[in-house]
């Protein structure tokens, strides 16, 4: 059996919002390209599909331009133009002083910043694992005895531990930087800052439900992390930018009610790897090729498993729980409003947060038995996401950004 699976080092990307595929990857690719021609005089970059439609809500514009300096660049946005390997292709054309061609390269962000080409495979990255399915995954664990979490460092060894401690940091950070700050977020919508006051509520609540308790710490972390996401900030794809703020929000809270140690941390941030790992290798994690059933429901999976594997819960019941947070995703479209990724993508990012934890508590009441798989609501997600309206597949051009867009242009117009 040869390896198949990325390395978690590829789903988890620490950096600046607000968008994995429309910010970070062009970023990448625009550097990757200045370095193969230094010298060029001018260079012409193409936005096609998705990555054009939503394109300057997610800042694509700055991404590329902050790639390709100091080297002089023009973009060009083809919204309507789909390349067939995927919705969010580029092409980069490199000329020189005369206005020859000195050459070019057409690639794809194809979700959480990562990159691909059609024709080579200089963009592929590591390979180390040759599990790539939960049904397999779960084989390993009984035919072992060991948790699922230890698939990952006998696949990648000890020093991934160092790798998710960092990971963890710049959640943490994110959460702390985002707890602490008010205001509106950039862009036209001028959304104000939730987190900061979820938080302090939260000092209001004695003698209140204890769920009312539990819903304000949650929303408060995840919206902390998303809104540090939609604002520029350093943060860490889980699996996305767009869906950042789920798995940190969830596992704050579980860090500091269960108490859990640094140690448990970071093994469920390798389970919910893992997961995310699935989802991408065998679906996708793009909100412009599955919609956001790709980014925030694989993110509430991801949490989901980390969440059951914190409470204890058995390798069935983490299955489960995954499998839950999946399937209650599933068809979620990719609508932002004016593109950017704040409305709906910051509320959502908040209740996925809060399915976790129930999806979790759930899968720990029963013995983990269930009719269907995750493996099975996956290969769901990626057909339903195929037969998706391209409308709602990250291109704001139907949903909630169609109809808030609509309400906009007719003020006057009752709703």
């Amino acid at each position: 059996m040869r390896c198949t699976m990325e390395s978690l080092r590829e789903l988890y990307r620490i950096g600046p919002g607000p968008s994995a595929s429309h910010t970070m990857g062009p970023r990448r690719a625009a550097q990757r390209f200045r370095e193969k021609y230094p010298h060029a005089a001018k260079v012409l970059v193409t936005l096609y599909g998705s990555l054009a439609a939503t394109g300057k809500g997610h800042m694509t514009d700055v991404g590329v331009l902050q790639g390709i300096e100091p080297l002089v660049c023009e973009i060009l946005w083809e919204p309507s133009v789909f390349l067939p390997f995927h919705p969010n292709g580029m092409l980069f054309q490199a000329f020189d002083a005369q206005g020859e061609k000195l050459g070019e390269w057409t690639c794809y962000s194809v979700g959480g910043g990562a990159l691909r080409s059609e024709d080579n495979d200089d963009t592929l990255p590591h390979l180390p694992y040759m599990i790539s399915n939960m049904a397999d995954l779960l084989a390993w664990s009984k035919s072992t005895g060991k948790p699922m979490w230890a698939y990952v460092e006998e696949c990648e060894g000890v020093e991934i531990w160092d790798f998710l401690r960092k990971v963890w940091d710049t959640m943490q950070a994110a959460v702390e930087r985002g707890l602490k700050s008010e205001g509106v977020l950039p862009g036209v919508l001028k959304l104000k800052r939730k987190a900061k006051t979820h938080f302090e509520r939260l000092n209001k609540q004695s003698g209140r439900l204890q769920s009312l308790k539990q819903t304000a710490h949650l929303t408060a972390y995840a919206l902390a992390v998303s809104e540090e996401n939609a604002a520029g900030g350093v943060i860490a794809t889980a699996p996305t930018c767009g869906a950042c703020g789920v798995l940190p929000g969830t596992l704050r809270y579980l860090y500091e009610v269960l108490p859990a140690t640094s140690e448990e941390i970071l093994q469920a941030l390798a389970i919910a790897g893992l997961v995310g790992n699935f989802v991408k290798h065998n679906a996708s994690i793009s909100g412009a090729a599955v919609g956001c059933q790709g980014e925030v429901g694989t993110a509430c999976a991801m949490a989901s498993a980390a969440a059951a594997q914190l409470m204890g819960g058995t390798s069935e019941q983490i299955e489960y729980a995954a499998e839950m947070g999946m399937e209650h995703h599933l068809g979620l479209t990719c609508d932002p409003i004016a593109g950017l990724v704040q409305i709906p993508c910051i509320e959502r990012n908040a209740v996925g947060a809060t399915r976790a934890i129930g999806c979790a508590d759930y899968a720990l009441l029963s013995d983990g038995e269930h009719e269907v798989s995750f493996d099975e609501v996956i290969d769901t997600m990626r057909r339903t996401g195929a037969d998706m309206h391209t409308g709602y597949r990250e291109t704001s051009a139907s949903g909630l950004a169609h109809t808030h867009a609509t309400r906009v242009m007719k003020p006057n117009q009752c709703t």
